[in-house]
């Protein structure tokens, strides 16, 4: 059984050849709840600007809350990120993604850098090649019913996506789209050049969530940070848009365990 593929090896091929893969209890059953509590409670009064309606995003949560931040070195999830984009592998982004009872569709595409409609977008069309993760975090049951993510497998090795004219129309319905449903502390990782929505939430439950992307080394992601020069020339000079991921307070960074902070130590200012 000598040539038997690991845990990590075998999420590891499910990335590259279907687009995705879920690790189930990333948060075991009895941390979960607790953790979804405190997410909650950081992200009242913090949304960012141009939610819609019913939803909410957090971009920067961990200068918020800090609760969830000793999972992101449990064995599976970082063996499989460093497995996938390297040794130095670092997070990019931490966002809530809540959707409340009622909230109503989003289009279809692909996280950044290659989402079309930002300013730091990766021309089409793209390398074949994993260049950025995104893990979404079910920090309550993801059901059919309270908007549980739709994606498309297999639309990550398309040298474009639907945020650029590609394939579909950005509020269509797909033929091949997937729910990913699951329980309360598992999290899905996904390539970012997957196409994925989020559909209604039409239950009388909120779907709490947490977005949180991981990125190799060499990506450049200073177009994302505020007072960079990238983001002058990228988009606020030419009047474009992109997201903006605000800085890792130095408090909060130094109260981080040493692991946590090698993914953090790029994004720290005072």
């Amino acid at each position: 059984m000598g040539n038997a593929l690991s845990a990590v090896d075998v999420h590891r091929q499910e990335v590259i050849n279907q687009g995705f893969t879920m690790l189930e209890s990333v948060i075991p059953t009895d941390e979960v709840g607790q953790v979804c509590e405190q997410v909650t409670a950081a992200a009242v009064g913090h949304d960012i600007a141009n939610v819609p309606a019913g939803r909410g995003a957090v971009s920067g949560l961990i200068n918020q809350t800090q609760c969830f931040v000793p999972y992101l070195v449990e064995p599976r999830l970082l063996g499989l990120t460093q497995a996938l984009l390297g040794e130095h592998v670092r997070v990019s982004y931490t966002s809530t993604i809540v959707a409340l009872p009622g909230a109503t569709k989003l289009k279809w595409h692909a996280d950044w850098p290659f989402n079309q409609h930002n300013a730091g977008h990766l021309d089409a069309p793209y390398p074949d090649a994993v260049m950025h993760l995104t893990s979404i975090w079910m920090l309550t049951d993801f059901t059919h019913g309270n908007g549980a993510t739709f994606i498309v497998p297999g639309s990550h090795r398309e040298p474009n996506n639907p945020t650029g004219g590609y394939g579909m129309g950005e509020f269509d319905d797909h033929p091949d789209a997937k729910q990913m449903t699951g329980k309360a502390g598992s999290v899905m990782v996904m390539d970012s050049r997957m196409w994925h929505a989020a559909p209604a939430n039409t239950s009388e439950e909120a779907r709490i969530g947490l977005a949180i992307r991981w990125a190799p080394w060499w990506l450049n992601l200073d177009v994302l940070m505020a007072g960079s020069d990238e983001r002058r020339r990228m988009v606020d000079e030419p009047g474009r848009k992109d997201n903006q991921v605000p800085a890792v307070d130095r408090a909060v960074f130094e109260g981080l365990d040493a692991p946590v902070q090698t993914l953090f130590r790029h994004w720290v200012r005072d």
